[in-house]
């Protein structure tokens, strides 16, 4: 959902002002022609949708054990990136 998100960002940013970057977008103040209600209600809902994932790691670091907290960020579902292969590695 978050790259789905951030890719919409940044191709209604490339609409608005076609040879934007990633990177540029991070300072959308310094291009103008970016304060547009439309941009900023999605790139809000991308700070929105990063929000929640950065609260759930900060949850699973205060709730689980170290060891269960690095099994909890490997899951997709919680911000993880999906492993090779399917199964679980050990550490």
């Amino acid at each position: 959902m978050e790259e789905a998100q951030r890719a919409k960002v940044i191709d209604l940013a490339r609409r608005l002002v076609p040879h934007l970057t990633a990177e540029d977008i991070r300072n959308p103040h310094d291009f103008p022609d970016l304060d547009d209600p439309d941009w900023h209600f999605e790139d809000g809902q991308l700070a929105g949708i990063e929000a929640v994932r950065f609260a759930l790691r900060g949850l699973a670091s205060d709730v689980l054990g170290d060891g269960e907290e690095r099994e909890a960020r490997a899951r997709p579902e919680i911000g993880g990136q999906p492993r090779e292969g399917g199964g679980a590695q050990g550490e």
